[in-house]
């Protein structure tokens, strides 16, 4: 039976509401009723990520992703997106660092189809998982890092930077995609054994979101997944936790036939869900979210040294956040010129703090992004789920807006000048090769396209 029930205050939601139940074998259950639309989201996410796999099996959370589209005890194949698909709907499953996630839009009487497949799937992978799909997803994994990373210019760059940012040893080192090397080792019982460890009722937390009948709603929910068996003995995650400054910078000169030259560099910033990883999303915002921020008018504008720059923030809960600073350079123009002006801009910033209009602009910027993700069924209901799964408190995502707009002006040079220094940053340099760096003038062929190369990733992965 369902057991506890909370319901939010709706005061600084904006009118949003959600009530948070929990079934007896341990799922943690979040609704929010939406009539605007006929339409309901279904997100499912398990406390699962890149940080909780150990040496040799990195990329194991991202494959078995794909693996929970490839059938389970009641649904065929490819029957789970055929289902949802010709009921009208659409669905995805993505993977991060932090957690793995499922999510279906259904027009609001389908519903219940989509409850009932993931609570199958929960319930009954195992019951599907042979050599067949192993191999068939081991393959469609590979394929995607050739596809999105090693054969697109800086497909490599987050990679890189991660691993120069967090030590060796690091939960956060290896992207989420893992190694070639590791995805060819993993078994079957290395996939079963990953199921029956995370993919359990107590490590996940469901949310639905629309034109919902709540009573109705927890009664499919009961019915569908309240028989799943409820386990334990998931190990906790590596400590993540490392000191607020790098102490030093940290480099790489990379070579690749790359269009333009680039800076990117990764800042050491405050861990997400706190008020100085609010006041930090701010003065990225001001120095570099947009053609309005500091850097672009700097560097794209008056200096047309860039042909982009935007510094944004990959928020994380379980290891110090990054700044990412991202800078094409224009024509000839040497690094070390773009270097000077980006160092000049941040240290002006820090003496200076931002002018009120650019705290404005950037806070209303943050808040206008918080709405649209709120303001969608689907957005609500991930961001439910994080908040519930990250920081326990489904209810912290209906006051995220009201927490940017208490930030202040010196909480964020306070932050920009702790944490935005030359020694507290990852910098990875892109030169092109030279068309003599080949006898042909064309780019190099990389004997190991086709076998095992070093793998890389962006944060979040998703299913094909």
């Amino acid at each position: 039976m369902t057991m506890g029930h909370t319901a939010t205050d709706q005061a600084g939601t904006g009118g949003l509401t959600a009530t948070e139940h929990r079934l007896a074998n341990g799922l943690r259950v979040v609704l929010s009723e939406d009539h605007l639309t006929p339409v309901a989201a279904v997100c499912l996410w398990y406390d699962v990520g890149s940080r909780h796999e150990v040496k040799g099996r990195t990329g194991l959370a991202h494959l078995f992703e794909h693996l929970m589209f490839q059938g389970s005890g009641q649904v065929e194949g490819n029957g789970h997106f055929e289902l949802v698909q010709g009921a009208g709907g659409s669905l995805n499953g993505t993977t991060s660092f932090e957690r793995t996630n499922y999510f279906e839009t259904m027009p609001a009487h389908q519903l219940e189809l989509a409850l009932w497949l993931e609570a199958d799937r929960m319930g009954s992978l195992l019951a599907a998982l042979d050599d067949e799909s192993m191999e068939n997803q081991r393959d469609v994994v590979k394929n995607e890092r050739r596809q999105r990373y090693d054969n697109v210019p800086y497909g490599t760059a987050f990679e890189k930077l991660t691993a120069l940012a967090y030590p060796e040893g690091h939960p956060y080192h290896h992207t989420p995609i893992g190694s070639m090397a590791d995805l060819d080792a993993a078994t079957l019982e290395d996939a079963r054994a990953f199921f029956r460890t995370y993919y359990a009722p107590g490590n996940a937390v469901l949310s639905v979101v629309g034109d919902i009948d709540p009573e109705q709603t927890l009664a499919w929910v009961e019915k569908y997944f309240g028989s799943i068996a409820s386990h334990d003995g998931k190990p906790a995650p590596r400590d993540g936790s490392l000191p607020d400054v790098i102490g030093e910078q940290l480099r790489e000169v990379v070579e690749e036939e790359v269009p333009a030259r680039a800076l990117m560099a990764a800042y050491r910033l405050p861990h997400d869900g706190t008020r100085a990883c609010d006041a930090a999303d701010l003065a990225l915002t001001v120095l570099g979210g947009g053609e309005s921020s500091r850097l672009y008018n700097r560097l794209v504008r008056r200096d047309r040294t860039a042909v982009a720059a935007g510094f944004g923030l990959l928020r994380l809960a379980g290891a110090p956040s990054l700044g990412w600073l991202d800078v094409k350079t224009s024509g000839d123009v040497e690094v070390p010129v773009i270097e000077t002006a980006i160092d000049e801009e941040l240290a002006r910033f820090a003496e200076e703090g931002p002018t009120a209009e650019e705290m404005e602009r950037a806070q209303a910027q943050l808040e206008r992004e918080w709405l649209d993700r709120l303001g969608t069924v689907a957005g609500r209901a991930d961001e439910l789920c994080r908040f519930a799964v990250l920081f326990g408190d489904p209810q912290l995502a209906l006051t995220a807006v009201r927490r940017v707009l208490e930030v202040t002006p010196e909480e964020v040079q306070e932050v920009a000048k702790a944490r935005l220094r030359p020694d507290n940053r990852a910098v990875l340099v892109y030169e092109p090769l030279s068309p003599e760096a080949t006898e042909d003038g064309n780019p190099p062929e990389d004997p190991e396209a086709e076998a095992t190369v070093e793998a890389g990733d962006d944060n979040e992965e998703a299913a094909k």
